[in-house]
């Protein structure tokens, strides 16, 4: 197993490029399960989790090739083509590692009456639960039943007649889910609050090029026609957001000036103006976001919420950068109720954090100094990467295989722009 070595101190300056956007790209393999023409996707991020992603559609009997197999290439063209589905089960070998995997019974449902997929993750409903999702394609005519492990959805004959849902709380992947199944219903469907991420419109740009028909995109209350079938599209998976606001922490932290080329500015304007009140330099334009921190950080409070609110996404990464800050800073997260597993280790590192239910108060600035850390999950992961850069010696970032789901080539990307960072085999 792999670790990082960040010797920090360096400032980072130069251009960073920005990959294909990890969870719009795992919303929108699964549309292929809706065609029988190919589906070609552009600007995939190289990811274990599109890996894993591009197994499970194997398992249904769906073909895939990939060009931009370069090892200098960042991002790759995957073409999935579902002429015939030859099995309409997602087994718990392929879900269990990826939550992601419980896209594929909205499509497989639509496509096919049927669909039987595992628990993502083992998961129980209650945590992070999937009971959203289900209700949802309930309300569009299904039949939901719970067994061993398993979830197994059923379409009346003919196919699944469409219907209203509205969402108690707002919920990105049971939005995506509904849309999905929706698009082939017999009648019209209608979502109220519904998710309005821009991962949620890339999915119903790619859906309307498919011949889908949908009405309010970008907005809280859908209305999607169903149509008799979808066709194939190429398509271009727009950037990633948490991924660029993730270097912007990492250039503000040491003091840097980086350009985030391809970034889209309007999807992460939450992040932006977070940025920007901790007293970053940020200028935006059509190629991308330049990033500068030429001032003191200045203390701030951030809340977590659904887009356009803070993405609960990039609150570990701003609370590393907040532990260089002069003063008292609050973070409030109201999405998850257990996104706080970084706290130890960042102070581990020298922060000055405590936790009181779902809030983190940060105390600043600290004399960061590195340190045998541990990650946790994916955006746990990158604030430690984060708070490393900033610190004194060598810190060795263990577990990193949770980086490598999220963040496309990480160590190079961040050699690029002057960071003393390298991978090494774990002894």
């Amino acid at each position: 197993m792999d670790k990082l070595i960040i010797r920090g101190g360096n400032r980072l300056s130069g251009t960073i490029p920005i990959s294909g956007a990890k969870n719009a790209a795992l919303t929108l393999i699964p549309c292929a399960i809706l065609t029988e023409e190919p589906l070609t996707l552009r600007n995939l991020p190289r990811l274990a989790d599109i890996d894993g992603f591009q197994h499970l559609m194997n398992q249904f009997g769906i073909t895939t090739a990939i060009q931009g197999t370069r090892p200098e290439d960042f991002g790759r063209v995957m073409t999935l083509e579902g002429t015939r589905i030859t099995s309409s089960v997602a087994p718990y070998d392929l879900v269990r590692k990826m939550r992601a995997s419980i896209l594929v019974l909205g499509p497989m449902l639509a496509r096919m009456g049927e669909a039987t997929v595992s628990m993502p993750g083992g998961c129980a409903i209650g945590n992070r639960p999937i009971d959203l999702h289900l209700k949802a394609l309930e309300a569009f005519g299904a039949q939901i039943e719970l067994t061993q492990g398993y979830v197994k959805a059923i379409a009346p004959d003919g196919g699944l007649p469409g219907g209203d849902f509205d969402f108690p709380v707002v919920s990105v992947g049971a939005t995506e889910n509904a849309l999905m199944a929706a698009v082939l219903a017999n009648g019209t469907s209608r979502l109220f609050n519904a998710a309005r991420e821009p991962e949620i419109v890339d999915l119903c740009n790619l859906l309307v090029a498919m011949g889908a028909e949908i009405e309010g995109i970008g907005s809280s209350d859908l209305t999607i026609h169903g149509v008799k079938r979808l066709n194939g599209a190429t398509y271009k998976v727009m950037p990633d957001r948490i991924e660029a606001g993730s270097y912007a922490c990492a250039a503000a932290i040491t003091g840097g000036d980086v350009r985030l080329e391809g970034a889209n500015a309007h999807d992460m304007s939450s992040t932006l103006a977070a940025l920007r009140a901790i007293g970053l330099e940020v200028e935006e334009d059509a190629k991308g976001v330049r990033v500068a921190a030429n001032a003191p950080l200045k203390p701030t409070d951030l809340t977590t919420a659904p887009f356009p609110g803070l993405a609960t996404d990039m609150q570990a990464q701003l609370m590393s950068l907040l532990s260089k800050a002069n003063g008292t800073s609050v973070l409030k997260e109201t999405i998850f109720e257990n996104r706080f597993m970084h706290v130890p280790e960042l102070t581990r590192m020298g922060a000055d954090i405590a936790t009181e239910g779902r809030t983190a108060i940060v105390k600043g600035p600290v004399d960061l100094t590195g340190a045998e850390v541990m990650a946790t999950d994916l955006r746990a992961s990158m604030s430690l990467i984060i708070a490393a850069l900033a610190a004194e010696g060598e810190t060795q970032v263990r577990r990193i295989y949770h980086l490598d789901r999220g963040y496309e080539r990480l160590e190079e990307k961040l050699q690029l722009v002057g960071a003393d960072i390298e991978r090494v085999g774990d002894d």
